[in-house]
């Protein structure tokens, strides 16, 4: 099946070919001696492997999906996350790397994949109990956006409504993925949906896109506590896999971090807010977003898990994708979700 964005034909098999020996041989040619060691990352999207090698420290070789971006578009990615480490903002850019006789850059091929190198950056989940770390984050969530407010994408697409709501929605039906007796409440519940999406656009008004990380969910936030004994790592926060980076409103890489009942909700986002307005002004008329673009994600899903099903990672990893219970607990969520897109937004106070 093909990606809602960025078509695929129907029998693509993306990785057949990527073999152990394949990344090992990837490796060595940009000037690497691999020592053997290979250990996948979680990753569906890509395919992503930290590599031992001789005498220095691991790396993090990732192998990105034929089809999905262009050349230009994960250079993009990669120019803004060396930006974010220039202006030392916490952020693991891709390695420039040499070639042969071409120029070194950071998006590299081998036996026709496209790869890129990173440095491994250890860490774990951020305790977001604690309210320091919630305003320690949204610092730096600021500062990316003051530097990703500088200049817009010009290959990268923008995260709306169509992209992220129609879209997935003609491919879901284009690809007959529904099953007959749910289509209609299903396509039902996701007209309502995208109706009320765009209420909640209507009422935030014009609001100023940038450069986003795109997909700031807490497994993309590597908390290091403290140096390691060689000294390596600096304690706080380090955002990784910008894979999704795009252009879109500031409280995307917001929302994703906030769990809980609304009250919960509010606190979070109030010390994540106190944070960020250090760096960047924050559009409080975004808050009417927050249930719209989590429904827009939803959709997207949905539509991603369908598009991809022909690479055998998926069935494996989700097998409950496309049972008549999967659509029935979209349907009811969809239901859910337009009810929240109708209540007062959370407010940053």
């Amino acid at each position: 099946m093909a990606h809602p964005d960025n078509p695929l034909s129907d029998d693509d098999v993306p990785y057949a070919g990527l073999t152990p020996e394949c990344i090992l041989d990837a490796l060595e040619a940009a000037g690497f001696y691999p020592d053997g060691r290979l250990l996948a990352l979680n990753s569906y999207e890509n395919r992503v492997w930290q590599a031992g090698i001789e005498d220095a420290s691991p790396v993090v070789v990732k192998f990105y999906r034929p089809g999905r971006w262009s050349d230009a578009a994960i250079l993009e990615e990669h120019a803004f996350v060396q930006q974010l480490a220039d202006a030392e903002i916490p952020a693991v850019p891709a390695l420039p790397l040499r070639m042969g006789e071409a120029p070194a850059s950071t998006l590299l091929a081998h036996a026709g994949f496209r790869f890129a190198v990173f440095p491994r950056c250890g860490g774990r989940e951020p305790p977001l109990d604690q309210a320091a770390t919630r305003t320690w984050l949204g610092r730096f969530i600021g500062r990316i956006h003051a530097c990703g407010a500088a200049t817009a994408y010009q290959a990268r697409p923008a995260l709306d409504v169509d992209t992220f709501g129609v879209a997935p929605r003609d491919y879901l039906l284009h690809h007959d993925c529904i099953p007959a007796d749910l289509l209609a409440p299903w396509r039902a519940a996701v007209d309502l949906a995208l109706d009320a999406v765009r209420r909640c656009y209507e009422r935030a008004g014009d609001v100023r896109l940038l450069r986003l990380h795109g997909d700031c969910h807490r497994g993309n936030v590597l908390w290091i506590d403290e140096a390691d004994a060689r000294g390596r790592g600096t304690p706080g926060p380090h955002f990784v896999d910008f894979d999704d980076s795009r252009m879109g409103p500031a409280v995307q890489d917001i929302w994703m971090l906030l769990e809980g009942d609304r009250a919960a909700m509010q606190d979070q986002l109030a010390d994540i807010v106190a944070g960020y307005e250090d760096f960047a002004d924050f559009d409080t008329r975004e808050l009417w977003l927050v249930e719209a673009l989590r429904t827009l994600r939803l959709l997207h899903y949905s539509a991603w898990l369908a598009s991809r099903w022909r690479d055998p990672a998926f069935p494996a990893a989700f097998p409950w994708f496309g049972t008549a219970r999967y659509w029935q607990d979209r349907i009811l969520e969809l239901r859910e979700q337009i009810a929240l897109m109708d209540e007062p937004p959370l407010w940053a106070a």
